[in-house]
């Protein structure tokens, strides 16, 4: 990288708390400041873990110093709920792999609603990238950055800025001239995401405990 900060990239295996084996990558940088999972679209309709989002975010991540994994849910559909506990054995590999740094559930898509619905006590944040969100949607618990395609099909602006009005310590960014696909703006999500974990990192909330 010419800065100091190798990256090791590497494919890592963990087990869910039901037994069912779990295949992703790790970016693990030299100098680790932070950490985060990165959850991919749904299964059933062509997600994994090499999703342009997911791809965008991993690469992105581990070049500021923040440990990256990306990884695919269980290969029999676990109706959302098997996916959560997914994420959260997921939280617990990278807490193995990059011990005493905060840590930061991301999601694209049904990623995004993993990632939202996942409490684990290492986390201090969650970046939501083009959530579904519809009716009443519980708080995240921690500091939350909502980032809205302008004309996503699925979750528009005009739906999610009153579910997340309604969260404490959350923001919501619009990506401008970008569906919920967000071909061609995978840059403009990576620096929203990184701004705010920055000041995330910079504050009282991203001090680890």
């Amino acid at each position: 990288m010419g800065d100091g900060n190798e990256v090791e990239c590497r494919g890592i295996e963990f087990a869910a708390s039901d037994g069912t084996k779990i295949t992703g990558d790790l970016a693990l940088p030299a100098h680790c400041r932070a950490a985060a999972i990165i959850c991919h679209p749904h299964p059933q309709f062509g997600g994994d873990r090499h999703n342009h989002v997911v791809g965008s975010l991993f690469e992105a991540l581990p070049a500021a110093g923040v440990a990256a994994l990306r990884f695919d849910f269980r290969r029999e559909f676990g109706d959302g709920i098997g996916e959560v506990g997914d994420a959260r054995a997921a939280v617990d590999a990278l807490a193995r792999e990059a011990p005493g740094v905060p840590i930061i559930t991301a999601g694209y898509s049904f990623g995004a609603v993993v990632a939202l619905a996942l409490d684990h006590e290492l986390t201090i944040g969650k970046v939501l990238v083009a959530p579904p969100l519809r009716g009443n949607v519980r708080s995240p618990g921690v500091p939350t950055l909502v980032l809205t395609p302008a004309l996503d099909q699925f979750g528009p602006p005009e739906v999610a800025e009153p579910a997340v009005a309604e969260w404490p310590n959350a923001e919501l960014r619009v990506i401008e001239t970008a569906d919920h696909f967000l071909n061609g703006r995978t840059s403009a999500v990576t620096v929203e995401a990184l701004i705010w974990i920055d000041l995330l990192l910079a504050s009282d909330l991203g001090a680890v405990s």
